[in-house]
């Protein structure tokens, strides 16, 4: 019996070369490789499924028209990044009277298991998780949107450095400040919620 051979997947740089050649097929290619992503980006800055959804058309429509100055310089998904994040941003600054509203991500807290095991840990961990919308919703927006980057979305030091375009340096004490502001506001109004926020202010893989 023949093994299939599996049809390779077109390098992110070969469909970037036909869309300019005025492939629409291409660039429906490339929507569908990272609409996920990006759909996910957005929703760590707002719930509104219908807003998400406009701004992800937003963000492949600038991405449409930008797409010439992409020079592969750096990896194309931290390029998108760059663009998701200044488009979310900019919508929260069009509708500074809403207030943000950043999606929990339990992975963030990294709990024992006596306290998973206890019966009041869903009630603790959705207060938490409150309590850290909250908080990063207050930050600055430079802050706000490093931890989002770095502790929702896992992205490594230098991917962040590539997306929001700023040196190795900045993103290290940019990353520190935002944790130790995060911490320093959790102490101040939250202090019995320390424990269990365990992963937010340590530093974590680079």
């Amino acid at each position: 019996m023949f093994a299939l051979k599996q049809r390779s997947e077109t390098s992110d740089r070969d469909l970037i070369a036909s869309v300019l050649d005025g492939s629409e097929a291409a660039f429906g290619e490339l929507v569908e490789r990272y609409k996920d992503r990006v759909f996910r980006l957005l929703g760590r800055y707002c719930r509104d499924s219908i807003e998400c959804e406009d701004l992800a058309q937003e963000v492949f429509l600038k991405v449409f028209r930008k797409l010439h100055t992409f020079n592969h310089e750096s990896q194309f998904f931290t390029w998108l990044y760059r663009i998701t994040a200044n488009a979310a941003t900019d919508h929260l600054s069009r509708a500074s009277s809403r207030r943000l509203r950043l999606v929990e991500d339990t992975g963030v807290f990294e709990r024992g298991d006596e306290d998973r095991e206890s019966p009041t840990a869903p009630l603790e961990q959705q207060e938490l998780a409150t309590v850290t919308r909250e908080i990063v919703a207050s930050l600055p927006e430079k802050f706000r949107t490093i931890l989002v980057l770095r502790e929702f979305e896992g992205l490594s030091y230098t991917d962040i450095a590539e997306v929001l375009d700023i040196q190795l340096g900045t993103v290290e004490s940019r990353l520190f400040r935002a944790r130790q502001r995060f911490k320093d506001a959790l102490v101040r109004n939250h202090p019995e919620l320390l424990p269990m926020a365990g992963a937010v202010g340590k530093g974590g893989k680079r």
